[in-house]
């Protein structure tokens, strides 16, 4: 699917992903060949026709950070992924097309378009030391950190108050 490259409002992800939630629940309700359709895509009010920016999860370690981004459709040769300083760039394209044949109808739906996710990564990553697998939809990219940068615990303590009474 190729979607128009932007980056994402941190702000609308979670507005989004329940909207996305939302899509997906009101699809297994009707199914996909139950959809009141239009020249141009479902009369629903929950359903779009739009790209998407793939969810992603971040993880960190002592020694690296890893970038799960889920891409179904997508095949590998459709991914690139690039750092440019300390940004991870994750952006393809996808194509998919949906097929449907009933006795008295026919339905064909198309999906395509570019996408882009921008994550920025701590200073302390290695930016020479990067690998990416992509099994069953889902691309893994881990970024190994420079060594030495470990963070550095700090211990919080307690300070205990007296309190004085006046008299």
């Amino acid at each position: 699917m190729n979607l128009a490259l932007w980056n994402r409002n941190p702000m609308l992800d979670e507005f989004s992903r329940t909207r996305d939630e939302l899509d997906r629940a009101m699809l297994r309700f009707f199914g996909t060949q139950n959809l009141p359709l239009t020249g141009f895509g479902t009369t629903l009010p929950f359903a779009r026709i739009e790209g998407f920016a793939p969810l992603v999860d971040v993880g960190e370690t002592d020694d690296e950070v890893t970038i799960r981004a889920e891409v179904p459709g997508v095949s590998s040769r459709d991914l690139d992924v690039t750092i440019e300083g300390n940004t991870l760039n994750i952006s393809g394209k996808k194509e998919e097309k949906e097929e449907f044949e009933g006795e008295n109808s026919y339905r064909c739906e198309r999906r395509f378009g570019a996408f882009r996710r921008s994550i920025e990564l701590p200073e302390s990553v290695d930016p020479d030391r990067v690998n990416a697998d992509f099994v069953d939809g889902v691309v893994t990219i881990r970024v190994a950190k420079k060594p030495g940068q470990r963070a550095r615990r700090v211990e919080v303590k307690p300070v205990s108050r007296r309190v004085t009474v006046p008299g």
